[in-house]
């Protein structure tokens, strides 16, 4: 495995100047935002497409740094029931399948998005229950009239252009949110789909992240490193279904939080421990998205705690078996 992490909280940082800080920290890996919500401050396809020495440039300041790119990332909503905003996120993402193709990458990151629950809509319906009957009609507009369709198509797209790990973070609000959903997804469409397994996500759905990586298995695509704290205070009174804002921290049931600030060294080791069973050998992408600390800050202490967690050799011979 290689300590890895996801380059938009520096997004103040020119290139070169961001993966030499990174480096210093111990990093071996970006990922590089792209388009969609990351946005592609490190890494324009608008640009590197379309311009011979731009791409060299950039292809020659990562190789100077020492650092490999472990993944480009568009999470975006690519079946949105806005047309315009569907056709922005979908364009990003498949422009950062083309770039992938002429670095040599085979990892993208993405959502899986939300469709509306009907084609009358105009937001997304995240549905969360069966039940009045319009909630199970809406879902299964969702997955047979849209989901599948389209990354069917996709997944042929990325294969075609040599990206060969389409990685979905399981992400409440989208319709793949969950084990089940990523695997019900996968096994409807092509195994370029698969997982990115952020365990932030699960803990606060009551998930065993333990459980879940050994379900997967080789559906796990790619890794992000974060952490969630549950408030017991909070979950007691109000459960875990909370839309106040990220930044109401001390009223909210959950809040992101660096690694180490939510679970225990325990649980992470078990996590590792969990990847390397099922196979899992590429990056663990460190996600900061801790609100009671800086980036920097949340970038070294995540380092510090990953470097005695995370399983970096390839394991020994049983000389005692």
């Amino acid at each position: 495995m290689k300590l890895g992490v996801l380059t938009v909280p520096f997004g103040s940082m020119e290139l070169a100047e961001m993966l030499s800080f990174v480096k210093k920290q111990g990093i071996e890996a970006v990922e590089l935002g792209a388009g969609g919500y990351p946005g592609k401050k490190h890494c324009d396809p608008d640009i590197l497409l379309n311009d011979e020495n731009a791409l060299q440039d950039f292809k020659n300041i990562v190789a100077d740094s020492g650092i490999e790119i472990g993944a480009l990332s568009a999470h975006g909503n690519p079946v949105h029931p806005d047309k315009d905003i569907a056709r922005k996120f979908h364009n990003e993402f498949e422009k950062t399948v083309l770039l992938a193709e002429k670095l040599g990458i085979n990892h993208v990151i993405g959502f899986s998005g939300c469709p509306g629950g009907s084609p009358e809509d105009e937001t997304p319906n995240w549905i969360t229950c069966p039940w009045p009957e319009d909630f199970t009609n809406a879902l299964e507009y969702q997955w047979n009239d849209i989901l599948i369709p389209y990354w069917q198509k996709e997944a042929q797209f990325c294969k075609d252009h040599g990206v060969t790990k389409v990685a979905l973070e399981m992400h409440p609000g989208f319709c793949v949110h969950n084990p089940e959903t990523l695997m019900n997804l996968r096994n409807a469409t092509d195994t370029v789909i698969g997982a990115n397994f952020d365990p932030s996500h699960l803990f606060w759905q009551g998930i065993d992240s333990v459980s879940a990586i050994r379900y997967l298995a080789d559906a796990i695509h790619f890794f992000h490193a974060k952490d969630t704290k549950i408030d017991k205070l909070n979950t007691e009174r109000i459960g875990v279904l909370d839309t106040k804002h990220y930044s109401d921290e001390i009223n909210r049931s959950w809040v992101f939080r660096t690694v180490g600030y939510g679970h225990s060294q325990l649980v992470w080791k078990d996590i590792f421990s969990a990847l390397r069973l099922v196979g899992y050998d590429h990056v663990i992408s460190i996600e900061h998205e801790d609100s009671l600390m800086s980036s920097e800050e949340g970038l070294k202490k995540a380092v510090a705690f990953l470097k005695e967690t995370m399983i970096f050799e390839a394991s020994s011979s049983m000389h005692w078996a």
